[in-house]
C-alpha cells in the first residue's frame, strides 16, 4: 500500500490522481475528510484522516504501507510534522519514503524552509528506511499569484532582477513522483527536478503575452517593497520574510540550472513554460479563476 500526505495540496492531489489514473491503490492522509471531496471520488483512492502534528493520530493511516509520499505544507511546522511522521512511519514497518523536497536544501541557507528540508532529508537518511529525495524546482503554478496584478496592470510585479530560473510543472512532479512510489531502483537517490528552460522575468511575461494574446511585462521590484505589498495584501508575517530570503538566493541563481533528472525519469522532455502557459491561457487573461496554490 502507498501512502500520500499533504493529499489535499497541489502537490499531493496531481499525484492521487496520476496513480489513481494509472490503477493503483493508493492512501490519502488528510487533516479534515470534509475538505477532501476533490479526491474522495477518485478511483483506487482511500481516504483516511491523521494529522502529522499529532504523530498518535498516524497508527490508522500507516497500518499496512511499505511506501510514503511525504508531503507537507510550508509554514513554520514543517520540520517539526515531516519528523513526526518519519518517526512513526518507522515505527509502523514503513519500508520506502519519497520526500518532496526543494531544490536547494542547503543546512546553512539564507532560506529558513531550504535549512528546513536539508534537516529533514537527513533525518530520514538516518532513519534507516530506504529514502528518495525528489528536489523539485520552483513550480510553475506559483505564477498564478501574478494573476490579480496581470488582469489589473498588464503587469507581473517581482523582486527578480534579472536572474533566471528553471521551474517545472506539478504535472511532470506528480508523474515522476508516481514512478519513483511504484518503480525500483531508487532507493537511495536525491534527483533535482527542473524544466527544460531557465527564464528571466521578462521572458516569463513574453511568454504569457503570446499565450494570452494580451501584452504583459516584468516589474522588477525592490526587495522590501516586495515584501511590504505582501504584508498589506494580508500575508503572515513570517511567509513574507520566507520569500523576502527566497527570492534573494534566487537572485543570487540558486535556482537558474537546469538539471537533467526530469527528463531522464520521464522518459521525455519536461513540460516547458510555454506549454504551461498556453494550458493555462485563460486564467493568466482573467477569463477563469486560477487554482489555489
Amino acid at each position: 500500500m502507498i501512502l500520500v500526505t499533504g493529499a489535499t495540496g497541489l502537490n499531493g492531489k496531481e499525484l492521487l490522481r496520476v496513480l489513481s489514473a494509472s490503477g493503483v491503490a493508493v492512501r490519502a492522509l488528510v487533516r479534515n475528510p470534509a475538505r477532501a471531496e476533490a479526491i474522495a471520488t477518485l478511483p483506487n483512492v482511500e481516504i483516511v484522516q491523521g494529522d502529522m502534528a499529532h504523530p498518535e493520530t498516524l497508527a490508522t493511516g500507516l497500518r499496512g504501507v511499505d511506501r510514503a509520499m511525504l508531503i507537507s505544507s510550508s509554514d513554520p511546522m514543517m520540520l517539526d510534522v515531516q519528523t513526526n511522521f518519519i518517526d512513526a512511519a518507522r515505527k509502523a514497518g514503513v519500508k520506502h519514503i519519497v520526500k518532496l523536497s526543494g531544490i536547494m536544501p542547503e543546512l546553512d541557507s539564507a532560506f529558513r524552509f531550504a535549512r528546513m528540508h536539508g534537516e529533514i532529508e537527513k533525518r530520514l537518511e538516518a532513519s534507516g528506511m530506504a529514502f528518495t529525495h525528489l528536489r523539485a524546482g520552483e513550480f510553475m503554478p506559483a505564477y498564478f499569484r501574478q494573476v490579480p496584478n496581470i488582469t489589473a496592470k498588464g503587469a507581473m510585479f517581482l523582486p527578480m532582477e534579472d536572474a533566471r530560473i528553471a521551474s517545472i510543472d506539478v504535472g511532470d512532479i506528480a508523474e515522476i513522483a508516481a514512478r519513483v512510489l511504484t518503480g525500483s531502483g531508487h532507493e537511495g537517490k536525491t534527483y533535482p527536478l527542473t524544466g527544460p528552460q531557465a527564464l528571466t522575468m521578462t521572458e516569463v511575461a513574453e511568454k504569457l503575452s503570446a499565450a494570452t494574446g494580451k501584452a504583459i511585462r516584468y516589474v522588477n521590484v525592490p526587495p522590501e517593497a516586495a515584501r511590504q505589498a505582501q504584508l498589506a495584501a494580508g500575508m503572515p508575517p513570517y511567509l513574507a520574510d520566507a520569500l523576502f530570503e527566497l527570492f534573494a538566493e534566487r537572485r543570487n541563481g540558486k535556482e537558474a540550472q537546469v538539471w537533467p533528472d526530469a527528463e531522464l525519469l520521464l522518459d521525455r522532455r519536461p513540460t516547458s513554460f510555454d506549454e504551461f502557459a498556453k494550458r493555462n491561457a485563460a486564467v493568466f487573461r482573467g477569463d477563469a479563476p486560477p487554482p489555489k496554490v
